[in-house]
């Protein structure tokens, strides 16, 4: 194991079960804040997943991990994901907290020993969605973006809940086409996020 994530569970014992082990792991790092959020999430994840016929398993894990990289301040990740070998695109160097999704991903399968390869590919583009995504991918995506975490209800927030009777789909692209709005004054625009909007035939 690299060293730089070594140290992130020295003195722990992390249960196998991700509904134990992050909140140890993030309240260990001083992020309570963020288990509300990953508690959040997976409760969403599992209630999707339920919904529409998925593995509620893999959707609970993916829902509880997803966020778990926030143990590395957005100022570190550029030189966390340096130390780790992972490619950095020029929209992650302009706005490091993209790196996120990535970052989790690699600490799910290695501190948490997740090994499925569908719960470590939701995790690793739950923020921007990809083109042709998995049903995993767009249930993480969607309930990561229902659990809102900042103050106050997002605008998009009544209109994807209600076309999630359509389909989880549907509700990924009420986001994809919020974002699409305001593309011109996001901090930067992920290449997986224009493949997804391509994807999803997202316009005006």
């Amino acid at each position: 194991m690299h060293p730089i994530l070594a140290a992130l569970i020295q003195g722990l014992d992390l249960p196998g079960d991700p509904r134990l082990a992050v909140p140890i792991f993030l309240i260990h790092h001083g992020y309570a804040k963020t288990v509300d959020h990953c508690a959040a999430v997976a409760a969403e994840c599992e209630r999707l997943a339920l919904r529409f016929g998925l593995d509620a398993t893999a959707a609970l894990a993916a829902g509880w991990l997803h966020d778990v990289s926030a143990v590395w301040p957005v100022s570190q990740r550029l030189k966390v994901a340096s130390e780790l070998g992972l490619p950095v695109l020029p929209a992650e160097h302009q706005h490091p907290m993209l790196l996120h999704q990535r970052l989790s991903a690699v600490l799910a399968e290695q501190l948490f020993g997740v090994s499925d390869p569908a719960v470590l590919a939701a995790i690793a583009c739950h923020t921007t969605l990809r083109p042709a995504p998995t049903p995993l991918d767009v249930l993480l995506f969607c309930a990561d973006k229902l659990c809102w975490d900042q103050p106050g209800q997002p605008p998009y927030l009544l209109e994807m809940r209600a076309t999630l009777d359509d389909s989880l789909q549907a509700a990924a692209a009420v986001y994809l086409r919020h974002l699409w709005r305001q593309r011109d004054t996001l901090p930067a625009v992920h290449p997986l996020l224009i493949e997804a909007w391509e994807y999803f035939e997202i316009e005006e």
